[in-house]
């Protein structure tokens, strides 16, 4: 018995089974049993096999031994063979007979391949001997139903339980969490802790650790980690893991990283979850510290480690870092795992390599939507619209069939085109795709429509949802207002208020406060932004002060917007100040200009368009001594203003150019024509136009 405890190689078992054999051993159906584990766990799945089938006199034990080996290697389709041979052969010897530990095995393996038509037969066999009322079989069934997606029949099993145990509370708790119910989760776990008082093990806090993360509920997160604490269960790993993951999810650094530190043996986990957590939350350079501190410590990364520091690097532009992560991902085997390259594509585009990430992308054995849709919207964010559409064309052409988020992908891109053409063919492979209903995706298209001036068609769109939230609504208004119909912005804005059960927010009153502004809607404003404070108690932030500053400013209300300013309970920032000098510049406001220009240089010293702004107010003043004296500054400091991009259709071919561009192979040939054309217009040249 002492040499079965210290086998732990092939070797070793293969020279005590030698020996058993020789003993005459080999009929004890303890030590048979014991061999097969250990062939299973140190050897290989099929010498256990061998030793089973040379095995003539077999016990249940023996059976659930094999059985337990082939559930646990995820092998379930042999897994169940081998429960219908034991079925077969039970009818013959007792000793053979499944117990209630073979069932349960049995359904998990069923739960694994998602067989819900035999997990019921069992279910029904079950109840035939009566073996159903056992604890471990009612988790099994309940694992089965959870994956299944039955969550009702899940719960009707667990109630036929008077008195469940902590394995069959965690059960249920645990398949509302993965089922995305985490409220139900959380209510069953309530009832556990506070009606059955049953006290839960780390496995049932680990599932209540992951509910809190769905809903993003610190507070609630916070109290579970209270009681976490107060069992003495704080030193557990697989929990603190999961209250790590809770934390980064609700964006709580500070107690992240404080629960970090206090992890005695730290795993890959553990790492990982802390690089996310500052990955997610803003804190890029921390987590790009962290992921070096643990390569320092010679703790060798996992794929997704790697893939939370390559978002870290993507968020903040830093190439260097990201190569340096890409170079590691080869060393370690990983760079073509499709989540690997899919993030390094994603980091290259925002870091304004385009090149390397197509080198990635074409050198990827398997191409998924995800990888599409990085490199098209990648090109987008870019100002290279044209190349994000050549990328989707070849896409389809690929066979690959976009989802509902490659598709938002592309009408956000194509509304920056603006072309009416695109996002009609495309609203019609829409349709064609069955995707008309989608909420995010007619978003979108109200979206393009509006950019594409077809407000009549983002309006068809509207109307024709039949579920509308509250980012449909402000969407649409936002196309009233970009199109200069504020008053039909308006009536949607009180249509939505007082006939739809749907109640605005920040995000609505930013599109109405915008429609007034570029209407010229003052009064209209000014009740909308006290709508929004008084009646439905928002806070405005510092967007919608900025509308309120444009808004008084066009309408040369230059003391009152700057009265907002001063009044403002944040800190005014770049948008708001700007939104003044802006106004400056239309009015010609030169002192006021001057306040507005100074905090903005000491808010944004690197912004070009500043400079200009102001240096535009003294030319039209014709105090050229200032305005040459900030556009030598602006040459000085090498600061370059964010030139304008015109996009134009030809024979279904989308060209880009800029003012004044020679990049065009036929640029001399089409100047040749302006010039022709210019000098027409100074004669006063009246096209004949035929309708």
């Amino acid at each position: 018995m002492k040499l079965l405890e210290t086998c732990c190689s092939k070797l070793s078992i293969s020279q005590l089974h030698s020996q058993c054999l020789k003993a005459g051993l080999v009929h004890d159906s303890f030590i048979v049993t014991k061999l097969n584990v250990l062939y299973a766990r140190y050897a290989s799945i099929r010498h256990a096999h061998k030793l089973f089938q040379e095995t003539p006199h077999r016990t249940v034990y023996l059976w659930n031994a094999l059985l337990r080996s082939y559930c646990f290697e995820g092998e379930w389709v042999e897994t169940l063979s081998l429960f219908r041979q034991m079925n077969n052969v039970s009818s013959v010897s007792i000793e053979e007979r499944p117990d209630n530990y073979s069932v349960s095995i049995a359904l998990k393996s069923c739960a694994g391949l998602r067989n819900l038509l035999l997990g019921k037969v069992i279910h029904g066999f079950l109840k035939k001997v009566r073996i159903d009322g056992d604890m471990f079989v009612g988790s099994a069934l309940i694992d089965l139903y959870t994956k299944c997606g039955l969550m009702n029949d899940a719960v009707q099993v667990f109630m036929e339980y008077p008195k469940p145990d902590v394995v069959l509370w965690t059960s249920i708790v645990s398949g509302y969490e993965q089922s995305g119910s985490p409220e139900l989760a959380l209510a069953f776990f309530s009832r556990m802790v506070v009606w059955d008082k049953v006290s839960p093990d780390p496995v049932t806090l680990v599932s209540v650790a992951s509910a809190c993360a769905q809903l993003s509920n610190f507070k609630l997160g916070r109290s579970v980690h209270g009681f976490v604490k107060r069992k003495g269960l704080d030193n557990n790993l697989c929990l603190a893991n999961s209250l790590l993951h809770l934390y980064g999810k609700t964006g709580s650094i500070k107690n992240a990283a404080n629960l970090f530190r206090e992890i005695p043996d730290k795993d890959i986990i553990s790492w990982s979850s802390m690089v996310a957590c500052y990955a997610d939350n803003g804190a890029e350079t921390d987590a790009l510290d962290l992921f070096n501190e643990m390569l320092d410590k010679r703790i060798k990364p996992n794929w997704v480690t790697v893939v939370s520091a390559l978002r870290a690097c993507a968020c903040i532009s830093n190439l260097e870092e990201g190569m340096k992560i890409h170079e590691l991902a080869v060393n370690y085997g990983f760079e073509m795992e499709t989540t690997v390259s899919t993030a390094l594509m994603d980091m290259y585009m925002k870091c304004s390599s385009p090149e390397k990430a197509v080198d990635l992308f074409n050198r990827m054995p398997k191409k998924d939507v995800i990888a599409w849709a990085v490199l098209f919207s990648g090109y987008a964010d870019i100002g290279m619209v044209h190349e994000s559409m050549w990328v989707f064309c070849n896409m389809l052409s690929s066979g690959t069939r976009p989802d509902a988020i490659a598709l938002v992908k592309i009408l956000t891109t194509i509304s920056e085109l603006g072309i009416l053409q695109q996002a009609v063919c495309l609203h019609a492979f829409v349709i064609k795709n069955g995707f008309e209903n989608n909420q995010f995706i007619g978003v979108s298209l109200i979206e393009v429509y509006a950019k594409c001036s077809s407000i009549e068609a983002a309006n068809k769109v509207f109307k024709g949802m039949t579920y509308k939230d509250v980012v449909t609504w402000s969407s649409m208004i936002a196309a009233y207002g970009f199109h200069g119909q504020g008053e039909e912005a308006l009536k949607l804005f009180y249509q939505m208020a007082n006939h739809s059960d749907t109640k605005p927010n920040n995000i609505t009153f930013v599109s109405v406060l915008s429609a007034c502004s570029h209407s010229g809607l003052i009064k209209e404003g000014i009740n909308m932004f006290d709508i929004m404070v008084n009646k439905y108690k928002l806070i405005p932030n510092s967007e919608h002060y900025a509308i309120m500053v444009d808004l008084l400013g066009r309408m040369g209300e230059l003391d009152m917007a700057l009265d907002v300013i001063k009044n403002m309970p944040i800190q005014p920032g770049p948008c708001i100040w700007g939104a003044l000098l802006g106004a400056c510049r239309i009015h010609q406001n030169i002192k006021m200009g001057e306040v507005a220009a100074k905090n903005l240089f000491s808010l944004d010293t690197n912004h070009a368009g500043y400079y200009i702004l102001l240096s535009n107010i003294y030319s039209v003043d014709e105090n050229w001594h200032s305005a040459t004296k900030l556009r030598r500054l602006v040459k000085e400091k090498r600061l370059n203003k964010i030139v304008g991009r015109s996009v134009v259709e030809l024979k279904n071919e989308v060209r880009s150019f800029v003012a004044g561009d020679r990049v065009h192979d036929e640029s001399d040939h089409i100047y040749e024509i302006l010039t022709k054309l210019h000098g027409k217009m100074r004669e006063g040249y009246d096209p004949q136009v035929q309708i």
